[in-house]
């Protein structure tokens, strides 16, 4: 088990085998930088990569038992997931929507799919169930059985277009689909105790979902097996003497893309010990790899993977400036890593750690943070072990005999880059972040323009931190001495929650994001960024500065192909190129 030891950032761990260096971990001042948070990329540790392991590894038995569709695709589909553990259904209803009612936003109340991942197999009174409540989302009711809760809507721009090529006898072109590299698109994905489905604890001790966000991204997965079929199944009913099928490569293109606004930020905030836990593995396991030693065959390795992000970078496509910005450079950059890395004549010992030296030094952090997703590639033995300690028990508790000098030390300590803001200047408090009024949902005002500054949400630790830093000042000057912490929180009981958090995180490096998440100019998205690079997220497509289109599983084995030979290296696809695989 890896764990941090204070804010030295250390790592002590009883491994499979011994590490073969040691190298410090990255300081939690750099690591939990906002805009290096920002241009995090999935590595081996990201949550649908874990799961496709899991999966593949026990050779999970999946099937699609019903499947009861329309000539249009509407109906009734269940797949079911024997797990060497469990008997799992996913139950997904397919329905027309009208048009005028399709949006991606948290507020709309149809979609073209919703779906269920249930615990257990599905009679027809429980199906019946489903369909009363699975429809309506949030304003249907589950049992605890249902583990998964969810909804999708088509992608307009592929759906239809694909349809009409199987129908009419030909593949969907390549180049289509690498704009645009999914069928579906999800709005939301429910797994936490929301409108009576089963609470986090049940999942968590699971021994099929145990890892952080696995049921979910589980659902997602089949999810796309769903819309493969549906098109072939509307493509046979038009045309049943021209129809085929979706060729297996360009299945295996295909992902699922989700649609992700502010309703994702407020998880990194409020989960500190679990940020903590996600980035402590990930900056480990790229400890182990910089602490091995390269070979010519790894240094080879390292290229091709260099060359497969360079290929995979140009087939990335967005319309929003700033990120196709980040792109260009991010190519250009890479190429400019594989000739340092052809080209340099360093002992090979010192060769991991050169390479990512010289890209702090000329790099992007786009660039910086792919290099260490890429090296984390060369050594699946020291970095996959590190799965099993993604999760969490979280629980912030106040210790009310510390004395008020000890948690003032602590914030000079851990809290230094939130005590640096003046949050007397206006433009340090120009934000705040609120519930909305119809769904309860969060958003982002500015301040003395918006509406809901009296809903304002607690997001605000840099603030709040400054906030128990002078009223600790002010506490014991009026004493003349230091106190117990609980005198001071009984005259100050406003400040309990951010005493708790200081003295909680005093023993969790990385769980505090270090910005002020208040202040004009702040980008929402590097929020949303972060959690989606742990999820496995790919192809980040910014809507605007608060929501985000992504792709998920794109590359990723297809359900046939569950006991066949796994390489775990789709993380990167690129578009096929049919006339080599025919």
């Amino acid at each position: 088990m890896v764990a941090a030891v204070r804010r030295t950032v250390s790592v002590q761990a009883d491994n499979p085998r011994p590490d073969t260096g040691r190298v410090p971990l990255r300081p939690p001042a750099e690591v939990m930088d906002l805009d290096r948070l920002g241009s995090l990329h999935q590595c081996r540790l990201s949550f649908i990569r874990t799961l496709m392991r899991k999966v593949m590894a026990e050779r999970w038995a999946i099937q699609r038992q019903r499947f009861d569709l329309d000539a249009e695709g509407y109906g009734t589909c269940i797949y079911r997931i024997a797990s060497p553990t469990r008997i799992y259904n996913m139950v997904i209803f397919s329905q027309y929507l009208d048009p005028e009612d399709r949006s991606d936003r948290v507020i709309a109340n149809a979609w073209d799919v919703a779906f269920a991942l249930c615990l257990g197999d599905v009679d027809d009174a429980y199906l019946e169930l489903l369909r009363e409540n699975v429809p309506r989302q949030e304003a249907g009711r589950c049992d605890p059985r249902v583990l998964v809760l969810s909804r999708a809507n088509r992608s307009l721009r592929n759906f239809s277009s694909m349809v009409d090529d199987l129908a009419a006898g030909r593949q969907p072109d390549p180049d289509q689909l690498a704009r645009v590299g999914y069928l579906y698109r999800t709005t939301a994905v429910y797994g936490n105790g929301k409108f009576g489905i089963a609470d986090y604890p049940r999942i968590r001790d699971s021994e099929d979902f145990g890892l952080p966000f696995s049921a979910q991204m589980f659902s997602v997965y089949l999810l796309r097996d769903f819309s493969i079929r549906q098109v072939e199944h509307i493509a046979r009913h038009r045309a049943p003497k021209t129809a085929v099928e979706l060729h297996p490569e360009l299945q295996r293109y295909l992902g699922i893309g989700n649609s992700t606004g502010l309703g994702m930020a407020p998880f990194l905030i409020n989960h500190p010990q679990l940020i903590n836990q996600w980035l402590l593995m990930r900056e480990s396991a790229l400890s182990r790899c910089l602490g091995e030693i390269p070979n010519q065959e790894t240094r080879d390795r390292m290229i091709a993977l260099i060359d497969h992000a360079i290929a995979h970078n140009t087939e990335t496509f967005t319309d929003d400036d700033r990120q196709a910005r980040k792109n260009a450079r991010l190519g250009q950059e890479l190429h400019q890593a594989r000739d340092w890395l052809e080209g340099t004549t360093l002992p090979e010992a010192m060769l991991w750690q050169a390479l990512l030296d010289w890209s702090r030094k000329c790099c992007s952090l786009e660039t910086q943070e792919i290099l260490n997703s890429l090296l984390m590639e060369l050594y699946p033995e020291r970095v996959d072990e590190l799965e099993h300690s993604m999760g969490a028990m979280e629980s912030q508790d106040l210790s009310p005999e510390m004395g008020t000098d000890d948690l003032l030390a602590r914030l000079r300590r851990d809290y230094d880059w939130a005590l640096a803001y003046d949050f007397n200047d206006p433009a340090q408090a120009h934000l705040f972040w609120y519930r909305s009024a119809e769904k309860e949902e969060p958003r982002l005002g500015e301040r003395g323009v918006d509406p809901g500054e009296d809903r304002e949400m607690g997001l605000d630790i840099a603030r709040q931190a400054r906030q128990l830093y002078d009223a600790l000042i002010d506490w014991e000057q009026e004493q003349g001495q230091p106190t117990p912490l609980v005198e001071f929180l009984l005259a100050n009981p406003r400040l309990k929650g951010i005493a708790r958090r200081v003295q909680t995180l005093s023993e969790h490096a990385y769980g505090d994001i270090r910005a002020n998440l208040l202040m004009k100019g702040t980008l929402p998205i590097d929020l949303l960024r972060c959690k989606l690079a742990f999820f496995g997220a790919t192809k980040f497509d910014p809507r605007s500065d608060r929501w985000v289109r992504i792709t998920m599983f794109q590359g990723a084995p297809r359900i046939e192909d569950i006991g066949q030979h796994f390489a775990d290296d789709w993380w990167m696809p690129l578009k096929p190129d049919l006339a080599e695989s025919s």
